[in-house]
């Protein structure tokens, strides 16, 4: 059955069509140290679901905010979809913002959770954590430099949807989100 144009009205909504009609074929590439790093709509889908059962284990709720902070890179858009999937509001902002800047609009925006690029990021947050006291968890995408930092609230992403209990894939469903947030098909 095709789907009208209106109806696809959301990120999770394009992946979940795509991945149904070209499964197997690249999504998404990426160059890492010299190296180009391919995903099929598939496997971005995969990603993007265990991501969101991770924030959901994190203990995210309908309605958080999350910040997505860092240069062009895979995970971080998914993460939009991933947010967007579970109801919550992604709030971007640049790799290159200051500090003090990022820490006043991400606490007047309401961030709970961050995910960043790497250890710089980090350190931005952490040196105004007083000032957003609704951030509870930051998500990184490049562990370098981070091995010494003790914090149960930082969290490596590639850690964050591995071990998702299988049995609650079925609260994500088909992953659309309608107007009132997702439609959690089960």
């Amino acid at each position: 059955m095709a789907q009208s144009a209106s109806a696809l009205d959301t990120f999770p909504k394009y992946l979940l069509r795509n991945a149904e009609h070209f499964g197997s074929r690249p999504a998404m590439r990426h160059k890492d140290y010299g190296i180009w790093q391919s995903w099929t709509w598939q496997q971005q889908l995969e990603e993007i679901r265990a991501f969101a059962l991770g924030l959901l284990n994190l203990g995210f709720e309908h309605g958080d905010k999350v910040a997505v902070v860092g240069a062009n890179r895979p995970r971080l858009y998914w993460t939009f979809t991933a947010v967007q999937s579970l109801g919550g509001i992604p709030v971007p902002f640049y790799a290159d913002a200051v500090a003090e800047e990022m820490s006043y609009v991400l606490d007047h925006a309401g961030v709970r959770f961050a995910v960043v690029q790497d250890q710089e990021q980090v350190d931005k947050l952490l040196s105004f954590a007083e000032r957003m006291p609704a951030l509870t968890d930051i998500i990184y995408d490049e562990k370098r430099g981070l091995e010494g930092y003790r914090s149960e609230a930082l969290h490596d992403f590639a850690d964050t949807g591995a071990g998702t209990d299988p049995d609650r894939q079925g609260c994500l469903g088909s992953l659309s989100m309608g107007e009132n947030g997702p439609n959690r098909q089960r």
